[in-house]
């Protein structure tokens, strides 16, 4: 995944700013580039775990629609645990197409990570940083 330094820095500010909750949101490409953060609510409000808003997700989707963008990457922060999926990261992940990116705060530094889960098989996948 190519995403841009602001995107990146912008994930770190979600997850920071939100918690101790998890923090959600979507990731937008175009040219194959991450390059736009959408934020959402965790409509749970909880530390470990998150949803969407049915009504706010449709409207982000739109959004990136209407920005002639597509959706690279369904993202939350793990507030207190490791940057990996959990089991229920696992479970709830629908759509195979798209990536999963984890923000951990758990450490002393941020640690953000991306994957393709399909089936509740888990991929590491590269995040490169690009301006």
């Amino acid at each position: 995944m190519n995403m841009t330094k602001d995107v990146y820095r912008k994930l770190i500010e979600h997850a920071k700013g939100d918690a101790p909750i998890e923090a959600c949101g979507y990731l937008a490409s175009g040219n194959g580039i991450v390059n736009t953060l959408i934020p959402l609510r965790n409509a749970d409000q909880s530390e470990e775990h998150f949803s969407f808003d049915p009504t706010e997700q449709f409207q982000a989707v739109r959004k990136i629609r209407d920005l002639g963008l597509e959706v690279a990457a369904v993202y939350h922060s793990h507030p207190k645990t490791p940057a990996r999926p959990s089991e229920e990261d696992k479970r709830l992940s629908f759509d195979s197409s798209v990536s999963y990116v984890i923000v951990s705060l758990a450490g002393t530094e941020p640690d953000i990570k991306s994957f393709r889960i399909h089936k509740q098989h888990v991929v590491a996948e590269e995040i490169k940083i690009v301006d």
